[in-house]
């Protein structure tokens, strides 16, 4: 049996956990964190790079950049799918390791193809889809750390890794706009002449600062995390939860959440620079999802105090009152104000993102136990153990289909501005879907007498 591999993992049972499950379980989290990172500066690259093409000589419509900013998106959400089930399938340590390896692939080819302006829109577009790595990633990791923490620690332990992680987005919109001024491997940069002068930028870097990184996150993810054997379940066993009827209303939560976090990071540079060409969105753009990510880590830990279905309810609230403020701005046709309300609805997103995933492992654990009342105690063990499983599961196919969004608003963005001539049409669609959210959220989770509190 491997050393790695860890057969008796009871987090539930105090004595276990302060004697040897929470230093592992803390272990495995932090070198969880900053591999998510990478994959989500991976999966979020082009949002910068997209930025910056025109400017070097490649000729690609505003449409055609808005495309290669909202692939990544769709391969991502997609191959989030697939990911959801593969922590139980192959083991934690293991897929984690693999995953972050798989991060090379798009770098590196980011980092070369970018150097000849006469690279091909069809390549572009598949390394922007092999992008999708990086926000597959996300749906293994959440269900990896899930199985690790007991029920009152959840929120945190989730909110800790997915809200650090999600710095990757705020770290590849602050990081590149600086390696690509000078020369940090090498190569030849790439110039043009503006307002008489000639500049110069390196955008391989874009691509290649994060190779080394994800080398030692690898290494450290193989030789540093666990596997759990209380974790292993088959893909048949976990598919149980497309029988549930709480899988798909999370589904929908979530969109609402992580949806509009990863699909207004993806879109706010490109945006701003549509909408506002005399601002740089680059001097900006970091600030929203630094914003999101932080407010995400606050979120779990006030989600555990309050419960996630009252804070996912005034989060809604507040994000419709924010994109109002948006609307209010944009027709004002002020930057500050517009950028100040998008602030507010980034930090909502991630509150959001922490109360919603809050819930779930609440959601399975009650519907488990309901089930096993009465019955003896190996029957509730393994309600518990069942109840984990599946929350693993949904944790991570929720994250699959909210990923969509990455995909979504930017071409919302993109076919409404096309369209009408403007980005209000699809921010008015924002909100009725945000209403919808609240009505779900109150009537199933919130109100008094609802079917499962939490």
């Amino acid at each position: 049996m491997s050393r790695y591999l860890i057969s008796t993992w009871e987090p539930e049972v105090p004595a276990f956990w302060h004697s040897r499950g929470k230093p592992t379980a803390n272990r495995n989290l932090w070198i969880s964190i900053p591999a998510l990172m990478l994959a989500f500066a991976i999966w979020m690259v082009w949002s910068v790079v997209v930025v910056n093409l025109p400017a070097i000589g490649f000729k690609y419509s505003t449409n055609q950049l808005f495309w290669l900013a909202a692939v990544p998106g769709l391969s991502g959400a997609t191959l989030r799918i697939f990911y959801s089930f593969m922590v139980p399938i192959f083991g934690g340590r293991k897929w984690t390791a693999i995953s972050t390896a798989s991060l090379l692939i798009p770098a590196l080819g980011i980092g070369f193809a970018v150097q000849d302006p006469d690279t091909s829109y069809p390549t572009m577009l598949v390394l922007s889809l092999l992008c999708g790595f990086g926000g597959g990633n996300f749906a293994s990791s959440m269900a990896n750390i899930s199985f690790f923490y007991p029920k009152a620690q959840k929120g945190y332990a989730l909110g800790m890794n997915a809200g650090l992680g999600n710095l990757g987005v705020s770290a590849v919109q602050f990081v590149v706009p600086l390696v690509i001024t000078f020369a940090l491997f090498g190569g030849e940069p790439q110039t043009w002449t503006k307002a008489a002068a000639t500049k110069q930028m390196w955008l391989q870097n874009a691509g290649f600062v994060w190779v080394p990184f994800i080398i030692v996150s690898t290494l450290a993810a193989w030789f540093g995390m666990n596997d759990l054997a209380s974790a292993k379940a088959s893909f048949a066993e976990q598919a149980v939860i497309f029988k549930r009827k709480h899988n798909w209303l999370m589904c929908w939560l979530y969109v609402g959440t992580f949806g509009s976090f990863i699909g207004y990071s993806a879109a706010f540079p490109l945006l701003t620079s549509t909408l506002f060409p005399q601002v740089n969105p680059l001097q900006f753009a970091f600030v929203g999802p630094l914003v999101s990510a932080l407010a995400r880590v606050a979120g779990g830990y006030v989600s555990d105090k309050l419960g996630g279905a009252r804070v996912t309810v005034w989060t809604f609230v507040a994000m419709i009152l924010a994109v109002l403020g948006v609307l209010h701005f944009l027709h004002a046709g002020s930057f500050a104000g517009f950028f100040g309300m998008f602030l507010v609805l980034f930090a909502c997103t991630g509150v959001g993102n922490a109360s919603t995933f809050r819930m779930i492992p609440v959601i399975f654990l009650t519907l488990h136990q309901r089930a096993a009342k009465g019955q003896s105690e190996g029957a509730q063990a393994q309600a518990i153990a069942s109840a984990n499983k599946e929350a693993a599961a949904v944790l991570g196919f929720t994250s699959a289909i909210a990923a969509y969004g990455a995909f979504f608003i930017p071409k919302s963005y993109g076919t409404s501005i096309a369209l009408t001539g403007s980005a209000d049409a699809a921010l008015w669609c924002f909100i009725g879907f945000y209403v919808t959210c609240i009505a779900v959220t109150w009537w199933f989770y919130a109100r008094k007498g609802a079917e499962i509190t939490c």
